[in-house]
């Protein structure tokens, strides 16, 4: 049996990139093929294993490196440009186009979404908003491209012979917009990484990369308004300067941090703080295997992973206000740090590989013996 493996695009080391990792560790003889790949060699050697994936045309354009979204009107067409008829097994990573390869009957299809492509449907206005393009002649061609990329999108989700979904809340949008059934298996936490440390010190963790939608700038509005609250904030991205500026003395905004440096900070914080609407989020669960509880956004993936009142609690609003009443609700409760860790066991790296395993040879069986 020959076997693709099909991601949106590798220039950073993300979740969706640790769910490639652990695909590798289930089957090592994947073909790799993605828009991009821009990994560095240490990245593309946790993910890949060291292997270099197959790339479209956008590799070559230029900025394609920094900024290959500029090219999202061309996504569709160079997807479709792969050649994977002498694949018998197709497994596609997707959160943008990975799902439209083209197939046949003969073949078997199975796509890990982690959601339909967030910027043509749900972040749809949001999107146009934060670029800018609400009006004008670039935000007429915009919405045109979006409307067409919709089109596309929807139409390419009958090239799926078995979705799964990497969390409930995105099983619910895959029927909403594809009007599909989806299997839900959690991503692959590296929980064995992590371990609970129950000394805790006197200071609140946010940690991610700084972009619009991750709400940093609004964790940090939370506890400029608490003096006496330590934050520490790590990550880098697009609006790093402005947060910094922001940032009042009892906030420490250190960057980009490593993994061990993640760690330490995870476990030693009381509590981690997390504002985004995410379809899961890995770095939740990553602070509760510290045993460290999560302050979270009451949306989204969030709602699976963090247990209210036991492992961690909710904010209703993606607003300063709401945080900083979270804040005051969270210092009222007693945590049992043990039980957080051991609540966050069930998303683990080997868990998932399990179930992942388990659910493609059962469809593998089917698709032979039809």
């Amino acid at each position: 049996m020959r076997k693709a493996l099909i991601n949106d695009w590798y220039y950073i080391n993300g979740g969706a990139e640790k769910v490639i990792h652990s695909l590798n560790n289930i089957w090592d003889d994947f073909d790799h093929f993605a828009l991009i790949d821009f990994l560095n060699e240490s990245d593309r050697a946790f993910i890949l294993k060291g292997k270099r994936a197959k790339t479209s045309f956008i590799q070559k354009l230029f900025t394609a490196k920094k900024n290959h979204r500029k090219y999202l009107q061309l996504f569709p067409y160079a997807i479709e440009q792969f050649d994977l008829s002498e694949y018998d097994l197709i497994i596609s990573s997707s959160a943008s186009v990975a799902k439209g390869v083209l197939t046949n009957h003969e073949q078997l299809h199975i796509c890990y979404c982690h959601s339909p492509l967030r910027y043509a449907w749900d972040l749809y206005f949001r999107y146009l908003a934060d670029s800018g393009l609400m009006s004008g002649l670039k935000g007429i061609y915009a919405k045109y491209v979006l409307h067409k990329i919709r089109l596309w999108d929807q139409l390419s989700s009958n090239r799926v012979d078995y979705f799964i979904a990497n969390s409930y809340y995105v099983k619910k949008r895959i029927k909403k917009i594809y009007n599909r059934e989806a299997k839900v298996i959690y991503p692959p936490v590296d929980t064995s990484f992590f371990s609970c440390n129950e000394k805790k010190e006197d200071y609140y963790f946010t940690a991610s990369r700084m972009i619009t939608y991750k709400k940093i700038e609004v964790i940090v509005e939370a506890f400029n308004r608490m003096p006496e609250k330590k934050l520490i904030v790590a990550g880098d991205g697009p609006e790093f300067k402005r947060i910094k500026k922001i940032a009042k003395s009892n906030i420490e905004i250190k960057g980009f941090i490593d993994r061990d440096q993640l760690k330490t900070y995870m476990q030693n914080a009381k509590a981690f703080v997390f504002a985004a609407e995410e379809d899961f989020g890995i770095v939740p669960v990553e602070a509760q295997a510290c045993g460290t509880p999560v302050i979270a956004f009451g949306k989204g993936g969030t709602l699976e992973t963090v247990k209210n009142g036991k492992t961690g609690v909710f904010f209703k609003e993606q607003s300063a206000d709401s945080i900083k009443e979270a804040v005051d609700r969270f210092e009222k409760i007693t945590f049992d740090y043990k039980q957080i860790r051991e609540h966050s066991l069930q998303f683990s790296k080997e868990r998932f590989e399990t179930e992942m395993k388990n659910f493609v040879d059962e469809k593998w069986a089917e698709h032979i013996n039809k």
